[in-house]
């Protein structure tokens, strides 16, 4: 054999062993992006997926849930995070159940305001009353923290309140439930809408936050449980319709499973079935 034949079998060698590498990599590592909402609980599924299997890395990024759908459609990930169902012409899309969430009305803690009517909250949001005194408050300008485009919390909202996203009357936008609940929190004449589950949570690990009950219905995870809070929605892990790698489907199938619903708990949500 020539030192070119030889050389040629080498890089042969080499560049199908680099080859199978990268799929044993590609393999064993899933990603994953969309709604904040989601995001925490599939951070936490993940850890212990990765836990149960070894060698596998599971990446979770954030966006919305229209870039969980973006990005699953077009193959930039394995699977979308999706805090709402699917729309009419999401149908190329599978959508797969992981948990129950509502969202709530957040004010700041110190705000003397225990309840608004549908109707005051409508012209809050519209810019018709722009002071607490008008809704039982105190004498201060009422600052507007409004949803980013985007958004499944903010589609939901304006869906419940036949609101278009043109007629709020914001002083603040924000994107994920954290940044939400941050600036009411730093912000005592604000009000804003953020996930049951994140303000809950917050509210009970000592955030500055009270959650006003909608239509006479506590904003509890109790009553998101009992059916009887009137702005609930489903969270789902959604995957391009017919094309589910084998990591995806076990991925999904753990998420849904008994093993994880202690950590659908822990995040203040429902988890399916229950």
């Amino acid at each position: 054999m020539t030192r070119a034949w030889i050389a040629a079998a080498v890089t042969l060698v080499l560049a199908t062993g680099c080859k199978s590498e990268k799929s044993e990599q590609a393999a064993s590592k899933l990603t994953l992006s969309g709604a904040s909402t989601l995001a925490p609980l599939v951070s936490e599924v993940a850890k212990r997926f990765e836990k149960k299997n070894p060698g596998t890395r599971v990446d979770v990024q954030m966006g919305g849930s229209s870039r969980g759908v973006m990005d699953a459609r077009q193959g930039l990930v394995d699977i979308g995070m999706v805090s709402r169902d699917l729309k009419p012409d999401e149908t190329d899309l599978d959508a797969h159940p992981v948990a129950r969430d509502g969202i709530c009305i957040i004010v700041h803690q110190t705000n003397p305001v225990a309840s608004l009517t549908d109707e005051q909250l409508v012209s809050i949001f519209t810019g018709k009353i722009t002071n607490w005194k008008d809704v039982g408050g105190e004498d201060k300008p009422i600052v507007v923290v409004n949803k980013a485009e985007g958004r499944s919390t903010l589609d939901l909202f304006l869906y419940h309140f036949k609101l278009k996203n043109s007629d709020i009357k914001a002083q603040v936008v924000i994107g994920d439930n954290q940044q939400g609940i941050k600036t009411v929190e730093t912000s005592p004449e604000s009000i804003g809408y953020v996930s049951i589950g994140a303000a809950e949570f917050a509210a009970k690990h000592g955030e500055a936050l009270k959650l006003l009950p909608m239509a006479g219905v506590a904003a509890s995870l109790e009553n998101l449980h009992n059916g009887t809070f009137p702005l609930a929605r489903t969270l789902h892990l959604v995957t391009k319709k017919g094309q589910q790698n084998e990591l995806a489907r076990k991925f999904i199938t753990f998420a849904q499973s008994p093993e994880t619903h202690d950590l659908v708990e822990k995040q203040y949500f429902i988890p399916m079935g229950e």
